[in-house]
């Protein structure tokens, strides 16, 4: 069975992102099930409806590679009690010109995690309405991960077992939820 192409979106452009960390072990523990590619966010232009024709190169490359995804994976910290502007900003440009938005149908999950008690429920909150909004698939459920010095070690490797276990769930019913997807566009096409 082919894995399905997972498009992993990081709402952080912080270098020691947390967030980057949380996603690299997903991709690891989604390793048989997922073939990842991390989809770079921090080179978008701010989004102004005067750069929509032609859209820029970097909002070219980055629509292209989401429309090549067959899932989406957001990996979140929190702002202000709500998404990030970098994150906001890539989901504006991926709906962007009217009429040619990247997102329907999109199967997506939303996860996210930093050192607060409540993680990142807030800002996952927000942006699931807003995928929603747009079109996206997102898989329900929560997942608010509570980020502390060394769960993830260097290679990506979540050293908790409890948290590995429950990421590994996470990402096992994220591929059964897109394949649902899947199997729903084989059978459209058909």
């Amino acid at each position: 069975m082919a894995k399905h192409k997972l498009g992993v979106i990081v709402g952080s452009n912080r270098r020691e992102s947390l967030n980057r960390k949380l996603a690299q072990a997903l991709v690891k523990l989604g390793g048989d099930v997922f073939e990842a590619k991390f989809i770079q966010i921090d080179d978008l232009p701010m989004y102004n409806q005067d750069f929509e024709q032609p859209v820029p190169a970097p909002v070219a490359r980055f629509k292209a590679a989401i429309e090549g995804c067959d899932a989406l994976l957001f990996v979140t910290p929190e702002h202000s009690r709500s998404i990030p502007a970098l994150l906001k900003n890539a989901v504006d440009w991926g709906a962007r010109p009217y009429g040619k938005t990247s997102w329907p149908g999109k199967p997506a999950a939303v996860i996210g995690t930093s050192a607060g008690a409540i993680s990142t429920a807030v800002a996952q909150q927000h942006l699931r309405a807003v995928l929603g909004d747009l079109g996206l698939q997102v898989m329900g459920g929560e997942a608010y991960i509570q980020f502390k010095p060394d769960l993830i070690d260097a290679q990506g490797t979540v050293s908790d077992e409890s948290v590995r276990k429950f990421l590994k769930v996470f990402i096992d019913q994220f591929a059964a939820f897109a394949a649902r997807f899947a199997s729903r566009a084989t059978a459209a096409a058909a």
